[in-house]
């Protein structure tokens, strides 16, 4: 149906439009009421995406992460190193206190999910501002990821990751760095201690939230966590 082509539809629309201007002819043309249009950049085409998710009465995330997200998320997809049409985006500049993780429907352009997250225990308190690729720091990594497979482990129902970026977080998997429940992760514990509880890096979930969340995600989609301390000029570069 055309509704699940919509994000793409809006990106053609941009391309078409654009590649239609010979500037050189316009700059010719003895037509003084021609007016000459700037080629739309990835940032403007970005905000009409932005502009039309349904949030499906969650709050939407920052536009600045989302950009970034998606910018990756197209990266990825064309290289064919993610495959869903969804996009997780994790938002480590917000306070653990709030629901800073979104599950997006891509295809549908709907927000699925909307969540609470823990980030590591040496990552910060209440707010992330450090982070490691290194086994045993108990710090969150930033950066993209691919989704993996579903398994049973120590904290039950889990989802592992590949990080995709060198120095970054592609040591995800020898870390154990996974996707599952903590109780930690909760309202109640928030209200306890002031903050929500921290893990040793992985991006834990509530555990009400977890069975939809993996089964969502799982099986290379995109997941993207952010912090503005690592902001991307040429995101490109990254996966080449």
């Amino acid at each position: 149906m055309i509704y699940k082509t919509f994000p793409l539809i809006l990106f053609l629309l941009f391309s078409l439009y654009s590649n239609k201007t010979n500037f050189s002819d316009l700059e010719n043309s003895k037509k003084p009421d021609v007016a000459i249009v700037a080629k739309p950049t990835f940032d403007s085409k970005a905000e009409v995406v932005y502009k039309s998710l349904n949030s499906n009465e969650f709050e939407l995330p920052n536009l600045e992460g989302f950009k970034e997200a998606l910018k990756g998320f197209y990266i990825l997809k064309e290289k064919g190193l993610v495959q869903k049409d969804i996009l997780t985006l994790v938002d480590f500049s917000l306070s653990s206190n709030v629901k800073r993780l979104w599950v997006i429907d891509l295809a549908t352009n709907t927000i699925l999910y909307n969540s609470l997250v823990a980030h590591g225990r040496n990552t910060g308190d209440e707010f992330a501002n450090s982070f490691s690729n290194a086994n045993k720091s108990f710090k969150s990594s930033l950066g993209f990821y691919a989704t993996g497979e579903v398994y049973n482990g120590k904290h039950g129902m889990s989802l592992k990751l590949d990080g995709l970026e060198k120095g970054i977080n592609n040591n995800a998997r020898e870390r154990g760095v996974v996707i599952h429940s903590a109780a930690y992760v909760s309202n109640s514990f928030i209200k306890s201690n002031k903050r929500l509880g921290r893990s040793l890096g992985c991006p834990a979930v509530p555990a009400e939230s977890l069975n939809g969340i993996v089964n969502t995600i799982k099986n290379k989609s995109c997941l993207f966590i952010y912090h503005p301390s690592r902001s991307f000029k040429t995101i490109s570069d990254l996966f080449s």
